[in-house]
């Protein structure tokens, strides 16, 4: 079950576990959290589909990752990572603004940016502790989507650093692809022009005051001038975004809203008269939130008749369900939401989650076969591996199970234990089946960073 104490109650908007990285000068308090959610990184990589391809990228090595935290900024890392913060996403007045500042972020990716980024990392010295950083390569993955809590210690701190600071021809760079890609999808560039805009009336705040894309992103009043001349010129200023793009927008936000901010204050935001979508969607969140399943309920209900084919909806009443005991009934929501949307890991190791809470024997192969698919799509989900072992387990296949918490502890940085359960699996499995050929590379990954 959750532990409240730790997280507030979410459905698919999950703080993550995940290795805590530190290093010289690092502490937590400085941490980053990071969130997980299935609605919210589909509509991020719709978004970014379109822009990936404009710039010749390859969309399936692109991954998406959200910051919880109310500053405005974005930044790439290596391995085509693209990190929003929920400011921005929350404060971002529509679509075009968020498309405006990833077509940026994918400019410097593009414009080979992050190569001279490494080097000054290597110059810095910290390579092997930075390189984790910024790769994230296990990290940032989900370690529970019940609810665990979690910190990659430095985050915060390592964005703020000079050698992650692009220099103002690099962001001239990125501002021009930017501007070339948009034109390509036929969105505007309004939205970025916006987004500098609203970054220049910060350039003569202190230092601690300023969002930290201020401080990584050099602007400059050219670069604005570029955007306004080209924003005058292009033949798609004026275009307006496609329906599908404004709706995903306004639940992504209402959504947020409704998880972050106060429940008492989502409910002033978001009036009861307002009978679209994105409203209803945070009303239902925040009264969930309040603990008024009674009242809740009713109110998803009320979402999914309108939109049967909506899997968050139906993700969202299957939390509200697992969270209040009724198990049952959120195993049969959770089935629902997978038939909708089969190949989204998160919300299948949710269902295993729930089947294995239930300790009914019988479904124990139904939960091993949700939490297989989950990690065939993402293998690097800490939950998932744990589950299996559990799974694994039961039904008394010792050295899967050993294998599976292997995975599980050297994901979440327990190396000690993670060599424990690996020779455990080394000595049950069959000699170079797949487990013992992993548990042997967990086994010397650890032993070769001794």
């Amino acid at each position: 079950m959750l532990l409240r104490k730790f997280i507030l109650p979410t459905l698919g908007l999950l703080f993550i576990a995940s290795v805590c990285l530190t290093g010289p000068g690092l502490s937590r308090a400085e941490a980053v959290p990071l969130i997980r959610d299935t609605e919210i990184e589909t509509t991020i990589r719709i978004y970014a589909a379109p822009l990936l391809t404009a710039a010749g990228l390859e969309d399936e090595a692109f991954r998406i990752h959200i910051v919880k935290d109310p500053a405005l900024n974005a930044f790439v890392a290596r391995g085509q990572r693209l990190f929003l913060t929920t400011g921005l996403l929350r404060q971002s007045t529509d679509a075009s603004l968020v498309l405006g500042v990833m077509a940026h972020e994918v400019g410097h990716i593009a414009g080979g940016h992050l190569a001279r980024l490494h080097s000054a990392i290597e110059r810095a010295g910290k390579a092997a502790f930075i390189t984790q950083i910024l790769g994230l390569a296990v990290g940032v993955l989900a370690q529970n989507p019940a609810g665990a809590t979690a910190i990659i210690s430095g985050g915060q701190h390592v964005t703020g650093q000079s050698f992650l600071n692009y220099s103002r021809g690099q962001e001239q760079s990125a501002d021009q692809a930017a501007a070339r890609y948009l034109d390509r999808i036929g969105v505007s560039g309004k939205g970025l022009l916006d987004f500098l805009r609203i970054l220049s009336g910060q350039e003569f705040l202190q230092t601690t005051n300023q969002d930290p894309y201020v401080r990584s992103h050099p602007l400059t009043r050219s670069r604005i001038s570029f955007m306004e001349n080209h924003v005058a010129t292009s033949p798609v200023t004026n275009k307006k975004l496609s329906p599908q793009f404004v709706e995903r927008h306004r639940r992504m936000v209402a959504k947020l809203d409704g998880f972050l901010d106060p429940p008492e204050k989502t409910l002033e935001q978001y009036k009861e008269n307002d009978p679209s979508f994105a409203s209803r969607y945070a009303r239902t969140i925040a009264t969930y939130r309040l603990a008024a399943l009674d009242k809740a309920l009713p109110l998803v209900n009320a979402l999914i008749k309108d939109s049967p084919k909506n899997p968050y909806f139906v993700e969202l009443k299957a939390q509200m369900l697992f969270e209040n005991g009724r198990l049952e009934e959120a195993m049969k929501s959770y089935q629902e939401a997978v038939r909708l949307l089969p190949n989204a890991p998160l919300i299948r190791t949710s269902l295993a989650h729930v089947i294995l809470e239930m300790n009914r024997p019988e479904l124990n192969d139904l939960a091993l076969t949700n939490v297989k698919q989950a990690l065939r799509v993402e293998r690097f989900m800490p939950l998932a591996w744990r589950l299996a072992g559990t799974a694994y387990g039961r039904k008394k296949q010792f050295g899967l199970s050993a294998w599976s918490l292997a995975e599980y502890n050297i994901l979440i940085g327990r190396k000690r234990l993670a060599r424990v359960q690996a020779e455990r699996a080394l000595k049950t499995l069959k000699v170079g089946s797949p487990g013992w050929l992993r548990a042997q590379d967990i086994k010397n990954q650890i032993d070769r960073k001794k």
